[in-house]
């Protein structure tokens, strides 16, 4: 019964996604920049199967933290292209429109996401590949370790997506010790105290996010200035934001972490980024 209730769902979710969405606005935030430099808006792609992004500004921020971890110094100055980040984390529906599509094999824990109850929580259990799969099927790709931070912090360097304010309740699904199915997570995008000027919701926080780089813990000492992408090389692959099972520090938008790119886990889920066209296109 429980086969044949999600088969049900994942058919109802894959005729929605068809359906194409409305695009979705945000006021533009105070900043000392110019206009053109501080526009932001939530956009929908022109494609049935595309989530709401949120337009990153190009902007050069201090990436890292003297305040954190050893893998997070030294702290050095990046500059960054604009590039859309998708506001909320990939949901179960949209992650069972490509399985079914992609004839994929399901992520761990999928046999506990529950047919009208789940849809709208962020799929835990994806490998590094199975995101950057579904990125490349919506058109789409994995954001770097620079692009998250700077969507995370901007350029006045936050701690946390919303500020330097400890988080609370409010702010982000953490501080849980237990796993209990997808009722841990929280839906994307229920955290208004939490999301960043930009628009982007649980960055902090939910899940981890895979992004696009390696992992290397000795990176920032030799990081490219602009645009880095990672090392070339290496076991692990890095991942960004913490999650459901840990505490104030390690969700703060300058943490790193590193894990074999084939693992799955209950508190590792994605979101997508996409170039931003140049801005006399846009």
């Amino acid at each position: 019964m429980r086969a044949l209730a999600l088969l049900s769902y994942v058919f109802t979710w894959l005729l929605w996604l068809m359906i194409p969405e409305a695009s979705l606005g945000y006021d533009t935030p105070p900043s000392a920049f110019s206009a053109s430099q501080t526009e932001f808006h939530a956009v929908t792609i022109n494609s049935s199967k595309s989530a709401p992004m949120a337009f990153i500004p190009a902007g050069e921020f201090a990436m890292g933290s003297d305040r954190g971890q050893d893998d997070e110094q030294p702290v050095h100055r990046v500059l960054v292209k604009a590039f859309y980040l998708e506001t909320h984390e990939v949901t179960v529906a949209r992650y069972a429109a490509f399985l079914m599509s992609q004839k994929a094999d399901p992520p761990f824990k999928w046999n506990e996401a529950t047919s009208g109850v789940h849809e709208s929580k962020p799929v835990a259990g994806v490998n590094w590949y199975d995101a950057r799969d579904y990125c490349r099927w919506i058109g789409r790709r994995l954001p770097t370790e620079a692009e998250w931070e700077l969507a995370a912090r901007g350029t006045e360097g936050r701690m946390y997506p919303w500020g330097d304010a400890q988080p609370t309740r409010g702010h982000a699904n953490a501080g849980h010790t237990k796993w209990h199915g997808y009722d841990t997570l929280t839906n994307v995008g229920q955290f208004e105290l939490g999301k960043t000027p930009n628009g982007v919701y649980d960055l902090a926080g939910n899940l981890w996010e895979w992004v696009a780089d390696w992992y290397d813990a000795t990176y920032y000492q030799f990081s490219q200035r602009e645009n880095p992408s990672g090392p070339s090389a290496g076991p692990l692959r890095a991942l960004r934001g913490g999650a459901w099972n840990n505490d104030a520090k390690t969700i703060r938008s300058a943490n790193r972490a590193g894990y074999a790119p084939d693992a799955r886990r209950n508190d590792v889920g994605f979101r997508c980024a996409k170039d931003a066209p140049p801005s006399n296109a846009r």
